[in-house]
């Protein structure tokens, strides 16, 4: 088990969080540049990591 890329999964994925996070707040602002895709990119790619760390977590109990 590679601890170290797993916990680098988790910082990416709060990064991504976060980025999204502040994504919507600007969307509650109405700031109009806001719906140019990014929220999609941002949920699909931390899907994507949510996807690989709990396939990682499972492997490890295995």
């Amino acid at each position: 088990m590679n601890y170290i890329y797993l916990h680098r999964l988790y910082a990416k994925r709060a990064e991504l969080e976060a980025k999204l996070e502040l994504y919507d707040a600007r969307d509650c602002f109405g700031d109009e540049d806001v719906n140019d895709g990014t929220d999609r990119e941002l949920r699909s790619r931390i899907e994507e990591i949510s996807a690989e760390i709990d396939t990682l977590e499972h492997s490890r109990v295995g």
